[in-house]
């Protein structure tokens, strides 16, 4: 097993029929393996947390999720309510439609919102949804997530038909600089995969296929 490597994995599962058990399950192999943290919706940080204290590992969750077109209000009511849960890693999706409409504050002050909320007891993750943007506007949600304050860039939800690239790493990595985090989310399942995405540039990998990622393994459909 390579530990270095789970060290950098969110243990991802997202999927809207989750069952209490398997985020049971998945909070025991973060444990074990000790992986970057656990990547849950809302609803399961309480739980979560609580399966998770007195470890080293995270817990994450996803703020406007998955379509990035709530309010910025809402958004930074989501992000307080699941930090006082025990959520310390906050993945935000951007609001895709202002994107594309070129209305770049409202999209700058959709991701500070939750910075703002963030403060010091949380990273943030902002999602750009590489496979719904040409190159110009992956471009743009980098600069404008590292104007906003960001913690990270995140390639994708997994719920858009599309997943990270090497090139799109290559591409935030270019456009962030060395000091932001990059994280590959979205198709990873595999070691050889997730070996490319930090070839690339990742520092993080958002994956439901962790254990198979770490045993060397193939997984299966993400998420």
């Amino acid at each position: 097993m390579d530990k270095n490597l789970a060290k950098m994995i969110d243990h991802t599962q997202l999927k809207p029929d989750t069952p209490k058990e398997k985020i049971e399950q998945i909070c025991k192999e973060a444990k074990e393996y000790s992986f970057a943290s656990v990547c849950v919706n809302p609803f399961w940080v309480t739980y979560s947390a609580e399966q998770l204290k007195d470890t080293d590992v995270k817990v994450c969750t996803v703020i406007g999720f998955p379509l990035g077109a709530n309010t910025k209000e809402v958004k930074a009511y989501e992000t307080k309510q699941a930090i006082e849960n025990g959520a310390t890693e906050i993945d935000m999706v951007i609001n895709v439609g202002a994107l594309k409409s070129k209305d770049y504050e409202t999209v700058q002050a959709d991701i500070e919102a939750v910075v703002r909320e963030a403060g010091n007891d949380a990273i943030v993750k902002v999602i750009i949804e590489t496979s719904l943007l040409e190159k110009d506007e992956k471009v743009k949600a980098c600069e404008l997530s590292v104007k906003a304050g960001a913690h990270f860039v995140k390639t994708s939800t997994g719920f858009s038909g599309g997943g990270a690239t090497v090139e799109d790493i290559r591409l935030m990595r270019a456009t962030v600089g060395p000091e932001l985090g990059v994280k590959a989310s979205g198709g990873v399942r595999d070691y050889e995969g997730a070996k490319a995405m930090i070839d690339a540039g990742a520092t993080r990998i958002g994956a439901s296929s962790g254990m198979a990622i770490v045993k060397g393994e193939q997984g299966q459909s993400d998420y």
